[in-house]
């Protein structure tokens, strides 16, 4: 159950394309006006979560082509955000916020996540600790990483809201970026070797 729990942290801590919008939202609206959003977010969490406990997720994934264009645009998308991030100059570069967050976006953005599978997929695959009891081991798993996943969640969009409060040297807004687009390329090639060898 810890290696669970602490699988789950260090997975959430590592940015994706949910984590990075957290943090965006939260430089642009505010902590109050973003909280609805990280509520979305954790409601398509569970979603992606009960898709790949019940098989779902795998049945969709299972079909050969389907799945190399889901890896393929998965893939494709976060090496985008990643180029976004490296790219963007001397401005702290999250995914950029054009409308107030809302809870089905969020929801919807988390159920596309490439992300998001990659980690449940590993996390609810991997870590067995009651093979004897199933569904006691579900329920845990449920628990435990929705313990962990929220309060980082949180985590994130305080980070947005403070970073955008700091008046960094250009220099550091710079580190900042190819920091997170590195991680983001990392996300990615995770992904993309977890969707494959499923």
């Amino acid at each position: 159950m810890i290696s669970f729990g602490l699988a789950a942290f260090f997975l959430v801590l590592t940015p994706g394309p949910a984590v990075l919008t957290v943090a965006g939202f939260g430089a642009s609206y505010g902590f109050r006006r973003s909280v609805v959003f990280v509520l979305g977010i954790m409601l398509g969490a569970n979603i992606v979560m009960l898709a790949v406990m019940s098989g779902l997720a795998a049945v969709l994934l299972s079909a050969p082509g389907l799945r190399l264009l889901l890896l393929a645009g998965s893939t494709a998308f976060l090496f985008y955000l990643a180029a976004r991030i490296a790219f963007a100059g001397t401005r702290i570069a999250f995914i950029e916020a054009r409308h107030p967050p809302g809870v089905l976006s969020a929801v919807v953005l988390q159920v596309l996540n490439p992300k998001a599978y990659a980690v449940n997929t590993a996390l609810f695959t991997g870590f067995n600790f009651a093979p004897e009891a199933p569904w006691f081991e579900i329920g845990a798993k449920l628990l435990i990483a929705n313990m962990v996943w929220i309060p980082l969640h949180f985590l994130w969009l305080w980070a947005g809201v403070r970073l955008h409060a700091l008046e960094l040297s250009e220099r550091w807004q710079r580190v900042i970026n190819l920091g997170m687009a590195a991680a983001l390329v990392a996300v990615a090639v995770l992904s993309a070797v977890t969707l494959l060898f499923a």
